[in-house]
């Protein structure tokens, strides 16, 4: 349960900064004005009190695990919000990090 709970949070915390992002990014990049860019300044510091969540109690294992989920859930944002069509490094590449997400969150600890 610790584990789903984990990966739950770290879904939340990825759309909360990726789109926190994205928003920023369409309110000033693409001109769709300082509100797309506010909602984004807001979702970006949802995503801070969201990483608080994780029941692991270690700043620096949930930052850096959480890159990957970042490099990841950006690829799949791009396909879903922008029509991205990642190529087979993108895709393996991802795959390499959320690999790394397992390990550094995951493995067996003594």
């Amino acid at each position: 349960m610790t584990i789903l709970r984990s990966i739950a949070l770290f879904v939340v915390a990825a759309l909360c900064e990726i789109g926190g992002a994205w928003l920023v990014w369409q309110g000033v990049r693409e001109h769709r004005g300082w509100l797309w860019a506010g909602l984004g300044v807001l979702a970006l510091g949802a995503y801070g009190f969201v990483a608080t969540l994780q029941p692991d109690a270690h700043f620096g294992r949930i930052l850096a695990a959480y890159g990957g989920v970042f490099v990841a859930g950006s690829l799949a944002w791009g396909v879903v919000m922008d029509g991205y069509r990642p190529d087979r490094y993108d895709i393996i590449g991802a795959l390499v990090c959320l690999a790394g997400v397992a390990v550094i969150m995951y493995a067996p600890r003594g």
